[in-house]
Parts: C-alpha cells; structure tokens; sequence
C-alpha cells in the first residue's frame, strides 16, 4: 500500500470513529480486538513469530481494558458485563504469556457473540434514532 493509500485509509478510520454512536464504537473496539487475535493465532502458530504474536495479545489486552473503562457503573448490566470483561482480560494476558492459543476458539465464541448483540445494540439504536448509554 503506497503512502497516499495509507494515509486514506487512516483519514478514513478517523472519520469513522469521530461521527460513530456509543454503540458502533464498542463494536469498532470488538472488530479490533477479534482482529487482534485472530492475527496473534496466524503469527504465532502458522509463522512462528513469538515477539509480534505477544505484541497482537497485548493490543487485545489494551482494547479489553478499553471496554471494561467504557462500562457506566451507573447501569446495572454493567456489573453483569464486568465479570465476563474480566475472564476475557485474564484469558488473553494468560495465553500471551504462555504463549498458548489453546483457549482461544471459546474466547473468539465470546467476543464475536458480545460483537453482536453490540451491532444490534446500534442498528436499534439509530433505527429509533436515540442515543445508547454505554454500558
């Protein structure tokens, strides 16, 4: 990708965060944390690269911490979701330092489906044309 392309391309994802709901950013922090880790299972387990695999777990440590930060400890399903933000937290930090990925089919299974529900979350959110706490 040529510099022009790149920098497009980054002026794009900007864009899209800046005019983007509540919602649509949760679910813009699932889509990179899912990315994350499916790279992190390719570096490590198909290209044997430890160092840039441990660097792809780390991000999805980040963005896991990003989404507990998000929660409003004002809703009640907020200290629902923490636990499982939690388990997820802990599960990646572990693999990144064992550098196993055995656990991360069922971790996967977890974040695709809270993705989900998040992305409904918005399509309802802007169907009815409300804000949505983030919670």
């Amino acid at each position: 990708m040529n510099y022009r392309k790149a920098n497009l391309k980054d002026e794009y994802l900007k864009q899209s965060v800046f005019t983007a709901s509540p919602a649509e950013l949760i679910v813009m922090l699932f889509d990179a944390c899912i990315k994350n880790l499916k790279l992190a299972d390719i570096l490590l387990n198909e290209d044997g690269r430890i160092g840039d695999a441990g660097l792809r777990l780390s991000k999805a440590q980040e963005i896991i911490g990003e989404l507990i930060a998000s929660l409003n400890s004002d809703i009640p399903l907020s200290q629902e979701i923490l636990p499982v933000y939690q388990f997820l937290l802990t599960s990646i930090r572990d693999m990144n330092l064992k550098k196993d990925l055995t656990q991360l089919p069922g971790i996967l299974e977890v974040l695709e489906s809270m993705r989900d529900t998040w992305e409904q979350v918005a399509k309802t959110a802007v169907r009815y044309n409300k804000g949505v706490s983030v919670g």
